[in-house]
Formats: C-alpha cells, sequence, structure tokens
C-alpha cells in the first residue's frame, strides 16, 4: 500500500509538471499558436510593412484553411512601430506582456529589431526572421535568434570588389543612413574594398527620413567618386539617385537588398535605370514569373486587390519556414523544443528564387547566398546569379 501510495505521488508530481511546463510555453494552447510581429504601417517604409503583413497574412490562412500545424492554427498580432525604435520597444513589450505571443516574426527594421530583441530575451520570446539583416540577427548564436537570409555585410563583402573592379573605377565613396542598418552596409563594403586595397575617398551620412540628398551628392562630385555604395532604403535611393541626375553626374550606384524593390524605378521613373543592388528573391513581375509564382500572385491579388512584391514573398516564406519548423517539430511545442527543431531543419530553394536554407547549432543563419540586379529599362534584373560573387 505504502508503494502504491507514493507511485500515485509521483505520477501526480509528474502530471504536475508537465502541466506547468505547458502552461510556462505562452502563446501554444491547444488550438493555437500566437505570433507576434512588429512592421511599419504609417512611417518610411509603410510600402514594406503592408506587403510583409500581406504575404504573412495569405501563408497562414493557406495553413490554417488544412488544418493548421498538429491541429493548431496560427494567429498574427500585429504592431506598428513607425520605423521608429522608440515604437519598437513599446511594440515588444505589449506583444510580449499582454498579447502573449509565442514568438516574433518577420520584424521590419535593423534599429527596431535591435531595440526590441532586449525586451523579447526578459521573457524567453524567440526572434524568428527579421527584415532586419545585420549579423545581431544570429550572432552570437542564442537559442532565441534565428535568420533567413544573409547579413548586409556578406552582401556587400562579396559583390562590392567584383563591381568595383568590372567598372574599372577609381574612387569609392558611401551614403548611408546614420543607423544599424546604414553601418553594416557601409562596413560590408568597407571590407570588401580592403580586400583589394581600396578604401573609401568620401563618406557621408543622413538621418532617417531625410529628403534633401543635395550637398552629399555635391560633395562626392566634388571628390571625383564614381563608385558609390548605398546604405538607403526606398525614398532615399530615389532621392539620392534623383538629386545626381540634376548634376549630370552618373557614377555606378550600388544598394543592399533593402532598396531591391519595384517601388524604386516607379517612383523614381526613368533615372533610376542603372542602380544594382543585392537580392535573393525576385521581384514576382506578373509576365515573366513561372507558373507556379502565377498561381500565387492570382491568389494574392483575390485576397489583397493587387500585386505581389518581393516584400510579399518575404512575408510569405517566413511563415511557410515557420510551419515547416512546427512542423518538424512535433505537437509538444516549446521554445527550447522549437529552437533544437531549427537546429536540425533544411529546406531547398522554393518557386520565389530564394536559396536553400539550413540552420545548425553552429549557425542560426539560413543561408549566406546572395545575387545581384540592376535596373535596366524601368525593371530588376539579375545580372549575377548565386555562386557568381564568391
Amino acid at each position: 500500500m505504502h508503494t502504491l501510495t507514493n507511485a500515485l505521488i509521483a505520477l501526480g508530481a509528474a502530471l504536475l509538471a508537465a502541466t506547468a511546463a505547458t502552461a510556462q510555453t505562452q502563446g501554444v494552447s491547444k488550438s493555437e499558436v500566437v505570433i507576434g510581429t512588429i512592421q511599419d504601417l504609417s512611417g518610411p517604409l509603410a510600402g514594406y510593412g503592408k506587403d510583409l503583413r500581406n504575404g504573412m497574412n495569405l501563408r497562414m490562412a493557406e495553413i490554417n484553411e488544412q488544418g493548421g500545424v498538429h491541429g493548431r492554427k496560427l494567429r498574427l498580432v500585429l504592431e506598428d512601430n513607425g520605423y521608429d525604435p522608440r515604437r519598437a520597444v513599446l511594440a515588444a513589450q505589449k506583444l510580449v506582456n499582454q498579447d502573449k505571443v509565442f514568438l516574433i516574426a518577420g520584424i521590419l527594421g535593423t534599429a527596431s529589431a535591435n531595440a526590441a530583441m532586449p525586451v523579447m530575451a526578459q521573457k524567453g520570446v524567440m526572434s524568428f526572421f527579421p527584415m532586419a539583416l545585420a549579423r545581431e540577427m544570429y550572432e552570437p548564436v542564442d537559442k532565441l535568434k534565428f535568420a533567413f537570409v544573409s547579413s548586409y555585410v556578406e552582401q556587400m563583402v562579396g559583390v562590392v570588389p567584383r563591381l568595383y573592379r568590372e567598372k574599372k573605377a577609381t574612387k569609392a565613396c558611401t551614403l548611408y543612413q546614420d543607423d544599424e542598418f546604414g553601418l553594416e552596409v557601409m562596413r560590408g563594403a568597407e571590407q570588401g574594398l580592403k580586400g583589394i586595397n581600396v578604401e573609401f575617398v568620401e563618406r557621408t551620412t543622413y538621418k532617417r527620413g531625410a529628403t534633401d540628398f543635395s550637398s552629399q551628392m555635391a560633395r562626392m562630385k566634388a571628390a571625383g567618386c564614381d563608385f558609390i555604395v548605398l546604405g538607403t532604403v526606398i525614398r532615399e535611393t530615389v532621392g539620392a539617385i534623383a538629386e545626381a541626375r540634376k548634376l549630370g553626374y552618373n557614377p555606378t550606384m550600388l544598394s543592399s537588398v533593402a532598396a531591391y524593390t519595384d517601388l524604386i524605378p516607379k517612383l523614381g521613373g526613368k533615372a533610376m535605370d542603372g542602380l544594382y543592388a543585392t537580392m535573393m528573391g525576385k521581384v514576382p513581375y506578373d509576365d515573366d514569373a513561372s507558373a507556379p509564382v502565377r498561381f500565387w500572385a492570382n491568389k494574392y491579388r483575390t485576397a489583397y486587390n493587387e500585386s505581389p512584391t518581393v516584400f510579399s514573398v518575404y512575408g510569405y516564406v517566413i511563415i511557410d519556414r515557420l510551419a515547416s519548423a512546427l512542423q518538424k517539430n512535433g505537437p509538444q511545442l516549446s521554445t527550447d523544443s522549437l529552437a533544437r527543431t531549427m537546429e536540425s531543419l533544411s529546406v531547398p530553394a522554393d518557386i520565389f528564387g530564394m536559396p536553400a536554407m539550413s540552420w545548425s547549432a553552429k549557425s542560426h543563419l539560413g543561408s549566406s547566398d546572395s545575387r545581384l540586379s540592376q535596373i535596366q529599362d524601368g525593371r530588376w534584373r539579375v545580372v549575377l546569379d548565386y555562386g557568381q560573387l564568391r
């Protein structure tokens, strides 16, 4: 009898421990997994934020229509930070403390992600595939940090020396946003140039949201810069190039994937022709997309009454990769178990041209690959494919 009593006590303790462990995984219930995201819906990157949200919601709707993952539906809770790191902190606090999200996926903006991650870390909430390509998104290795595409530094290190030599340039310069994003683009370019014994002859910055680039372009023209690395996003890329064209100034201009968007030629017109940008997934132009991408784009248009962009693709891919991880993880879901699952996950290249990705205990970055496109006659064209920038 005494032995039976002890066994029952032990069983009860085990059940209580299991129940407690389940209760400690916030954002996970028998019926759903709550996913947070922080986007810009009202600031200078609102075009990106809206499309990321739509892409994420489209993939979630598909998954939920099929019954979810292990019987759990996915629910997205979105906060708008206006591309302001201070608002990103408040957004993260709300998501982790009030909305009790399981993880935060696809945070837009390096400065915003860097500001939000300490808040998330305090609550043990994972940052999953932020749309912020700084190295801090996956280094140092941490169970709460997983990224999916190469950093700005890696992209610039690969392409800058190759393009500089190809263009037979003589003076390299840079214009970059005065924050973590711009600094990462500049550092990568600087590192790449150092490898071929070249240094920047002119560096100039701008504050987030700036609209006037006359003084910066005048300085670069006066310095004789014939190769400019742009750590710019949408309006700033258009504004800087437009100002250069006003001055009759036509250096080679290279931007990061942050400016790889069809909004650049749409907003800037013919003057944007010639701009280069690193990229992974392609802009899904209707008339040159594959049949699977056209089918996907039609679903997107039906849902949102507008054509998808490359940022719609990113949002869709983020949730698709998350679903793959959740499926492999199994029904017993926790932050620790998902981290372990991610460290053994591999996914193939997809219909959008995103590279194959894999993660390990030593690397929480899915892929270091990138490629290069150029605006030609108002459209982005791939000029160097994966493997050609190494």
